[in-house]
């Protein structure tokens, strides 16, 4: 399996990837969901779970069917890193 991006925890069965965004104010957090949203849109690609807050969002990706995480999983969780970058800006 390549590198699981920064951030994220691999975790055992079934196979997902997890991690926790914390934003100072509301507005980021709003951002985020937003390019979230038009991230999974684009590419097809869905979080089976998103927990959020005022100031936080926690996602949680399964690897596709069961399987192992692959290629998908990973990069869609870096693309997501990259949302959290650019809504804290």
């Amino acid at each position: 399996m390549a590198e699981v991006p920064e951030g994220w925890e691999a975790r055992g069965k079934p196979p997902t990837l997890f991690r926790r965004f914390g934003f100072e104010r509301y507005g980021e957090t709003r951002a985020f969901l937003d390019g979230l949203a038009a991230l999974s849109e684009e590419t097809g690609l869905h979080p089976q779970n998103v927990n959020f807050g005022t100031t936080y969002v926690n996602i949680t990706l399964e690897a596709a069917e069961g399987g192992q995480l692959g290629e998908a999983e990973l990069g869609f969780a870096a693309r997501i890193n990259a949302l959290s970058k650019a809504a804290e800006a």
